[in-house]
Formats: structure tokens, C-alpha cells, sequence
């Protein structure tokens, strides 16, 4: 049962926004000691009225936290109060939305099971999903979205939960590690010179005052996803940046263009596979996007690939569209 104690900005909203605690058991004694009780964002539309709706679980990117979808300056509407306009205008069909916090105190948790992070898998596909089907109109049909490494998670989700998510949308999603990571790895062995090539060294100055200029974030990119990958092992050595080829073997395997062909069942059974990249992303994701498809087309994997205008920042505007289709398939 619902409960007007968990609403936010009632006001605002014609449907209903709740931030709902949720204990999770999957992320309980994590190794990096996040909480495992967090806020659940949940929108319920005006049309929950008249019987069950799918649901759209929608993953934020590195470094974010679902409450930045929750906006509602009046000069700047979030991305849910612009969804919550529109369905109750009847321009856009109406649905949940599940905004699952992921979160890490290095900046994400990529949406996988690890060994050094925690079980956020389990968490997103085991717990949340039951979770949402006992507390909201839901009609057990459900979607997956998001943006960068949301959308990478979307398609790891889609691709490795085969009958839990029905639909799977990525928004500039990472892909083809050798494209959308590997550039970096020198900014961060130079950001690390300063620490003495000690991740430890650096995690301590940057908890202090969370400083993410120069080569700060390559340096907290590319630890956070070895955190992710494989188990905080960098995947260079510290001090000539040569790659660490048993290592990079590891990352690989979550690489979507590396993987896909193991998933190849569950992906063609999705009700649409949608992505999209920015033809000026930052992280060159729009040809790693590229080589995916490629692998798609030759798995004989149906999909729709969009380039739009853009690079990787400020996307938010891309979310109602991308959406619309993938509730549209469901």
C-alpha cells in the first residue's frame, strides 16, 4: 500500500512520486561498506487509476543519483515531472518508473554483480523487480533504459535477466571497452603519478574533498570500473602503462560487443532492443555503438540504431522519446 508519508512535492506532480526506503539483503555487507537501505524513486502515473501499467526501470549514469531526475525548479522541469506533464496530457503513454540508486562510494556500481563492489545486479533484477510488482500497478511487463553506463547496465540486465526485462533502451551506453575506456588509461596512470601509482593514496585525498578536475576523473573512472571488472585490478601496470592482458581479458568479459553472442537468445527475445550514441560523443561512444551493431547484425540480433545530434553530456532531453518507443513495444 501506498503511503502519502513517501510522497515528494505533492503539489507538483499529477501523478504520484514516492522515495520509498527500500533494505536491500543483496547489497547487505558490501565490500565497499555502501549502504544497503536507500530511497527508491518511484513514479506512479494519473492512469495507474484504471489498472496495472508496465514499468520502466531507469538507470542512471556514473557518478549519479536518481534524484537528479527528480527536478521540479519551476525555470528547469526534471525528467520525470517533463513524463508526468505529458502522461497526464495524454501525449505519452502511460507507465512506472523505477529509479534504482546504484550508487557507490567510488560513483557506480555498473548495474553487475561484484566481487569488490557488491551484488547490484541481484539487487536491480531480484529484489526491486519483486518489490515493485508487490507495491505498485504493475503489470509485469517491464523495461530497462539508460544513459551511459545506465545504458550499459540496461543492456547487461536485458541481456543476462531473459523474461524479466522485456524491453532494453541504451542512451550512449557503454560499449567496446578498446574505444570507451582504453584512451583514458594514460590520463590515469598520469593522474596517479602524484600518489606514487597508490589507488589507496589517491581514494584518500579524493574522499576528502571529491575533486574531479585534471585527471582526477580518468583516475576515478578507471578505478571504479576495475573496482567493477575485475575485483580493483588495474588493467596497465603503474608505471609504463603497458596493458595487463590477463586483466583486460576480465573487463572484456562484460563488454557488450564481446558478449553479445553468448546473450544472443535473450536479446533476440526482447519486444525491442534500442540504441542510440551522440555523433560528437566525448567517449567516442557513437563508433563503439558502431561495432556493436555490426556484431548485431551479424548474430542476426534485431535492433534499431540512432545517431543524433550531440555529444555525451546533457541528454536528459533524449529520455521522453526513447521511452515512448520502449513502452510503445511493450
Amino acid at each position: 500500500m501506498s503511503s502519502d508519508r513517501w510522497l515528494r512535492d505533492p503539489h507538483t506532480f499529477q501523478g504520484r512520486l514516492e522515495l520509498r526506503p527500500f533494505a536491500s539483503a543483496a547489497l547487505e555487507g558490501n565490500p565497499l561498506g555502501d549502504p544497503h537501505e536507500r530511497e527508491v524513486p518511484v513514479y506512479v502515473p494519473p492512469q495507474a487509476a484504471d489498472g496495472p501499467l508496465p514499468v520502466v526501470f531507469l538507470l542512471v549514469g556514473f557518478t549519479g543519483k536518481p534524484h537528479a531526475l527528480l527536478e521540479t525548479h519551476p525555470w528547469k522541469a526534471g525528467v520525470v515531472q517533463g513524463l508526468d506533464r505529458a502522461m497526464a496530457a495524454g501525449e505519452h503513454p502511460p507507465h512506472l518508473i523505477v529509479m534504482p540508486d546504484a550508487w557507490t562510494r567510488l560513483g557506480g556500481s555498473q548495474y553487475v554483480n561484484g566481487a569488490a563492489t557488491g551484488r547490484y545486479e541481484d539487487y536491480v533484477a531480484d529484489e526491486l523487480v519483486q518489490w515493485v510488482d508487490e507495491h505498485y500497478p504493475s503489470n509485469g511487463r517491464r523495461a530497462v533504459v539508460g544513459k551511459s553506463s545506465g545504458g550499459f547496465g540496461a543492456l547487461r540486465l536485458a541481456m543476462r535477466r531473459p523474461g524479466v526485462f522485456h524491453a532494453c533502451g541504451s542512451i550512449a551506453g557503454d560499449c567496446h571497452f578498446e574505444y570507451c575506456y582504453a584512451p583514458d588509461f594514460l590520463n590515469a596512470l598520469r593522474g596517479l603519478e602524484q600518489y606514487g601509482g597508490d589507488v589507496a593514496r589517491f581514494l584518500e585525498a579524493f574522499e576528502d574533498g571529491h575533486d574531479l578536475s585534471g585527471d582526477a576523473h580518468a583516475v576515478l573512472n578507471t578505478v571504479a570500473m576495475a573496482t567493477c571488472y575485475s575485483g580493483g585490478e588495474l588493467p596497465f601496470e603503474p608505471e609504463t602503462g603497458a596493458r595487463r592482458d590477463d586483466v583486460w581479458a576480465r573487463w572484456l568479459e562484460f563488454d557488450p560487443v564481446v558478449v553479445c553472442e553468448r546473450y544472443a537468445e535473450a536479446l533476440r527475445g526482447l519486444e525491442l532492443l534500442y540504441l542510440e550514441a551522440g555523433k560528437s560523443d566525448e567517449f567516442h561512444l557513437q563508433f563503439g555503438l558502431r561495432v556493436l551493431v555490426r556484431r548485431l547484425e551479424s548474430l542476426g540480433i534485431p535492433h534499431e540504431h540512432v545517431e543524433f545530434e550531440g555529444g555525451h553530456f546533457g541528454l536528459n532531453g533524449r529520455y521522453p522519446e526513447v521511452l515512448r518507443r520502449l513502452v510503445e513495444a511493450l
